[in-house]
């Protein structure tokens, strides 16, 4: 048999890798060191510039708050001078601004609109007229705004006044069309809807010192007028005109008869008394101011002729009370209609002072007219 010979195999030692790693890992961790040292400079850089950023905006906000305040609290200029502005419906407080500046109000748009904003009332700008005076502030100009603070106008509608004196007095402050205020005046629906029971609006116009501004319509300008009336013409009142054998229309058209007759209120009663008696003795009422109340052109002066004038209104020569008002009758009128004085008088002369001489028969009030005429167009009854 022959021996098998064993082959010694030589182990070779493994190379060692433990140093190889090392190396790797210790360059590794350079890295990762100047990687984590860039990014701390990064974020050290990026937290100073940020800081410097701050900074600047802070100092910039200061600035322009500083600036802000400052122009919020500067008069306009020290002209003294009011102006008037016109604020449209619907307008953006961009085109508030620019309305403004075109009137000279606002010395920068930029700084006005920003201080608007602080204030809110870029939302809240009521439409209307203002009245501003350029002594105020910018920041006045804007709470003005912001409040609605419109310019009113002060109107006094004197007792008495016809409609058409009124509309006179009210388009001459530039708050109302005339035309549309007649086409008002006579429209049924409207009428109804104000508890008018009439074909026209003239009686109910009550007199009265009123608040009004341009931003008003036509309509609601008569409509609060017609309010004031229902407010001083109360349901009691109207329940004893009905004694008198009135009712509401009848009753304003006789008040606005007395309204027109005399201009003292102590006399009043007076005149009713005389035009109630007159009534009850079937006697025409024969009112001067009913024979002129629907003339075009009346210069002021009653002449015989208009006493003549075929007229519905003409109580020379109708019977009763005219088919409306003659005018709007304020609340001494309509008391003394409910409240005549206790007297049998039937005429009246004037006195040439205003004041009336009274009488109740017809010899007595001719010779108070030979005392009193003064020329041929005296005011007789």
């Amino acid at each position: 048999m022959k021996e098998t010979k064993k082959k010694t195999i030589s182990k070779k030692p493994r190379k060692s890798t433990g140093s190889v790693a090392g190396g790797k890992a210790k360059a590794g961790s350079k890295k990762n060191r100047f990687a984590s040292f860039k990014l701390f400079k990064l974020l050290s850089f990026a937290l100073r510039a940020i800081k410097y950023i701050i900074v600047f905006f802070a100092v910039i906000f200061i600035l322009f708050s500083v600036l802000l305040i400052n122009y919020s609290a500067t008069p306009i200029d020290k002209s003294n001078v009011n102006v008037l502005v016109d604020i449209p419906t619907g307008s953006s407080f961009l085109k508030v601004t620019k309305i403004l500046n075109e009137a000279g109000l606002v010395k920068s748009r930029s700084l006005f609109y920003t201080l608007a904003i602080t204030k809110r009332a870029t939302r809240v700008i009521r439409a209307g007229e203002y009245e501003f005076n350029t002594s105020l502030t910018p920041a006045a100009v804007i709470d003005k705004l912001i409040r609605g603070e419109i310019k009113n106008y002060v109107v006094t509608i004197p007792e008495d006044f016809s409609m058409k004196d009124i509309a006179e007095r009210l388009e001459f402050f530039k708050l109302v069309h005339q035309e549309t205020f007649f086409e008002l005046a006579r429209d049924k629906s409207f009428l109804m809807s104000l508890g008018i029971m009439a074909d026209s609006i003239e009686g109910y116009l009550f007199p009265e010192t009123y608040l009004f501004n341009r931003s008003m319509s036509t309509r609601q300008i008569m409509k609060i007028m017609v309010s004031q009336f229902w407010k001083e013409v109360t349901p009691e009142m109207v329940e004893k005109a009905g004694k008198f054998g009135f009712n509401t229309h009848q009753f304003v058209t006789f008040a606005s008869i007395v309204g027109r007759e005399s201009g003292y209120d102590a006399e009043k009663p007076l005149i009713s008394a005389v035009f109630h008696n007159r009534l009850k003795k079937k006697m025409p009422l024969q009112s001067d101011p009913t024979a002129v109340y629907d003339l075009e052109n009346f210069d002021g002066r009653v002449l015989r002729s208009h006493l003549k004038r075929n007229s519905p209104y003409n109580t020379y020569v109708i019977k009763g009370l005219p088919p409306g008002p003659i005018g709007n009758p304020g609340l001494t009128s309509l008391m003394a209609t409910l409240n005549p004085a206790p007297v049998n008088y039937i005429y009246f002369v004037s006195k040439k002072d205003g004041t009336h001489f009274f009488s109740d028969s017809l010899k007595m009030h001719n010779e108070a007219i030979r005392q009193y005429r003064l020329n041929k167009t005296a005011n007789t009854h």
